[in-house]
């Protein structure tokens, strides 16, 4: 997370990497720790959330751990760049953010708490930075499939401002908007905080000690 930190405004459509029409890359055909397929299409039944909550090796698997989650992979997400590398991006030419795709089965978790598991795993008051890691590829967002997904996601929002207000911290900076185009990272970058690769290595995801309040958002859609 070394790349151009000090990034600080969001890049138009005009001012972006153009970028390519096939990616250069393919990513694994499992997920290290779950064993389920990364990438589409999944089982009927399941549904599909997408986070953005800093660097996205932490993210991850705060996702992974929960109950009910199938699979999880990370990527690109909320820019203009076709098929960016992480170099691109962390050079705060894409537009994009650092963003977690949860797949999940709503029969054993709600996309409530998957909201309750975003909102206090990172500071949603910082910009365009989280913690250490500053630019516009670790700005804070919810990327939505459904309306349904659209009103739970601002219900729960609404719902956390009052918690963050009440500990001292400012107004939430969180994006929330229909998923776009969703762009895999690099192969080494999926469940990168696994045993099996690096067990150890940097996570700066740290949350604001809020609690969202349980109840709120409880819609799957």
């Amino acid at each position: 997370m070394l790349f151009n930190r000090h990034k600080s405004a969001l890049v138009t459509a005009d001012q972006a990497l153009p970028g390519r029409t096939t990616p250069l890359f393919t990513v694994s055909d499992l997920h290290t720790v779950l064993g389920t397929p990364l990438t589409g299409p999944y089982p009927e039944g399941l549904e599909t959330a997408d986070f953005g909550l800093g660097c996205f090796w932490g993210a991850e698997r705060a996702f992974w751990q929960l109950p009910g989650v199938w699979t999880t992979l990370v990527g690109y997400q909320g820019g203009h760049t076709e098929n960016p590398t992480y170099e691109e991006v962390c050079s705060g030419l894409t537009g994009h953010t650092e963003a977690v795709r949860v797949v999940f089965d709503p029969a054993r978790i709600s996309y409530g708490t998957l909201l309750k598991t975003f909102w206090e795993a990172h500071d949603p008051t910082q910009g365009f930075r989280q913690g250490n890691d500053v630019g516009t590829q670790y700005r804070s967002a919810v990327y939505t499939h459904s309306p349904a997904q659209q009103a739970a996601a601002e219900a729960s929002r609404d719902a956390f401002q009052p918690e963050l207000t009440a500990l001292g911290f400012g107004a939430i900076t969180t994006e929330i908007a229909p998923a776009a185009a969703f762009h895999p990272a690099e192969p080494y970058h999926q469940q990168y905080l696994s045993e099996a690769k690096n067990p150890n290595g940097y996570c700066g995801l740290g949350g604001t000690g809020a609690s969202c309040p349980i109840g709120v958002a409880r819609t799957n859609g």
